[in-house]
C-alpha cells in the first residue's frame, strides 16, 4: 500500500511565500523501494548530507542536523511511503509529503523552497469522491491516485429509496399505486422523520419517481456536510432513471458530466476506483486541452506570452492569470525582485533554485492559477508561458 500527503492549494501558497534564511527542499523517489525502504532511505540521507555541507553557519548546520537526524531515525516512517518524499525544512521546522506523482531526485538550499515539483500534484491531483447510487443502497467512496478506496462516513445519509419513502418498496404496485406497509415514524436508517408522501393522485411509475427524487434531494442535502467548501471532483455511479434523477437535484459544483454507468451494487468499491481513475485522466486533459486551446485564442489580442522575461515581468507584477511551467525545465539565473528583469546564468549540471521556479513562485503569490506540466504540454514547449489578465 502507498500513503500519501497531498498539500492543498493554501498550503502550497504558503509554502511559496517562505522567503529568506535557508531553506532545503529534499526530493527522493520512493516507489522502487516501498517493501524494503532501506534504499530510499539511504538516498535521503546523502541528500541531507549534500545539502548541510552548503551551509557554513555551525549553529545553523547543528539545528538542521538535529532535525534531519529524527526523521531518518524514524523507522515506522519509512515503511509508508507513495512515488516521491519531498521534505521542505527551515531550521525551526520540517515539513514533509509524501506524493503520489513520480518526481526526480534533487537537494536544493537557497533562501526559499523550491516547491515548482510540487505543483504537479495540486495541478492533477488525482483524488475524487464517487457517488454509488442505487434504489437499494448509497454510499461514499474516496479515490485517491494511490491508495486502496475508502468509504466516507457521512451523518443523516438515507439507506436505501423505500426506507426514506416509508414504504416496503418503490417496484410494487397494484392497479397504479405504490403499496407500502404504512409510513414508520421515521426513515429506516435516517433517524429522522419520514418525508412527506408523494400525493395520493401520482401514482405507478410517476410515483416510483417522485419518490427516489424525494431520496436524491435528501442525500444531495446530506452530503453538504462532507462537501460544502471543497473543490475535489464528483463522479456519480448509478444506473438509468436514477443517475438523471440525481443529476437534476444536485448542487455541487465538481459534479462531472461524465459518470460509471450501471448498478453500483454489482460492483466492488476496487472496480469503481478503477474506473475513476481512467475517467478523471480524460478530465484533466480535456481541462490542459482546453486552457490551451484559450492560450492560443489570446494570443492575437496580446494576452498571452512565450518569452520567459515577459512572462518573468508580467509574473512580477501581478499581470498573470494562468500560467504553464515545464516541471522539469530548469533556466538557471535570477529574477529582479522589483523590476522582474531576468538574469541569465551558466547551467553548471546542478539543478539549482532559477528562473521558472520564481517566475512560478510569484504567480502563486499573486493569485494566478499555476499549471505544473511536461514540457509537450506547455505552449511552444518553451519552460514557461502565461495567459494574462489583460493586455499589455
Amino acid at each position: 500500500m502507498l500513503y500519501s500527503d497531498i498539500p492543498s492549494h493554501a498550503e502550497v501558497r504558503r509554502l511559496a511565500e517562505v522567503e529568506g534564511g535557508t531553506c532545503i527542499s529534499i526530493y527522493t523517489p520512493t516507489e522502487d523501494d516501498i517493501h524494503d525502504p532501506g534504499k530510499s532511505r539511504i538516498e535521503f540521507t546523502n541528500q541531507v548530507k549534500s545539502a548541510l555541507e552548503q551551509i557554513d553557519d555551525h549553529k545553523e548546520r547543528v539545528a538542521f542536523e538535529q532535525a534531519f537526524d529524527d526523521l531518518i531515525e524514524d523507522e515506522a516512517f519509512w515503511w509508508y511511503q507513495a512515488r516521491t518524499l519531498v521534505v521542505l525544512a527551515t531550521a525551526d521546522r520540517v515539513r514533509r509529503y509524501r506524493l503520489p506523482n513520480r518526481l526526480g531526485a534533487c537537494a536544493i538550499v537557497s533562501d526559499r523552497f523550491y516547491i515548482k515539483p510540487l505543483l504537479r500534484t495540486v495541478t492533477f491531483p488525482q483524488t475524487a469522491y464517487v457517488l454509488a447510487l442505487a434504489e437499494g443502497s448509497v454510499r461514499l467512496i474516496e479515490v485517491t491516485a494511490d491508495q486502496p478506496p475508502s468509504k466516507v462516513e457521512v451523518p443523516g445519509l438515507p439507506k436505501d429509496a423505500a426506507s426514506y419513502a416509508g414504504v416496503s418498496s418503490l417496484g410494487r404496485t397494484t392497479g397504479g399505486r405504490v403499496h407500502g406497509r404504512g409510513g414508520s415514524a421515521a426513515a429506516a436508517g435516517t433517524g429522522r422523520a419520514a418525508p412527506a408522501r408523494a400525493p395520493a393522485r401520482v401514482q405507478g411509475e410517476e410515483g416510483k419517481k417522485l419518490r427516489v427524487r424525494e431520496y436524491a434531494r435528501a442525500i444531495d442535502h446530506e452530503l453538504r456536510s462532507v462537501l460544502t467548501g471543497r473543490d475535489i471532483p464528483l463522479i456519480l455511479a448509478a444506473a438509468e432513471p436514477t443517475a438523471s434523477i440525481y443529476r437534476s437535484v444536485n448542487n455541487y459544483h465538481k459534479l462531472l458530466d461524465e459518470g460509471i454507468q450501471g448498478n453500483p451494487e454489482e460492483m466492488t468499491d476496487e472496480q469503481i476506483a478503477q474506473t475513476t481513475r481512467t475517467i478523471l485522466d480524460g478530465y484533466y486533459a480535456r481541462q490542459l486541452a482546453d486552457t490551451r486551446k484559450h492560450f492560443d485564442e489570446l494570443r492575437s489580442k496580446g494576452r498571452a506570452q512565450v518569452e520567459i522575461s515577459d512572462v518573468a515581468r508580467s509574473a512580477t507584477f501581478g499581470r498573470v492569470e494562468t500560467l504553464f511551467v515545464d516541471i522539469e525545465g530548469i533556466v538557471p539565473g535570477t529574477v529582479d525582485p522589483d523590476t522582474g528583469t531576468v538574469e541569465l546564468a551558466e547551467l553548471n549540471g546542478n539543478h539549482e533554485y532559477g528562473v521558472v521556479d520564481e517566475i512560478a513562485r510569484r504567480a502563486l503569490l499573486t493569485g494566478a492559477k499555476v499549471l505544473a506540466v511536461r514540457s509537450g504540454d506547455v505552449p511552444d514547449e518553451v519552460p514557461a508561458a502565461a495567459i494574462l489578465r489583460f493586455a499589455e
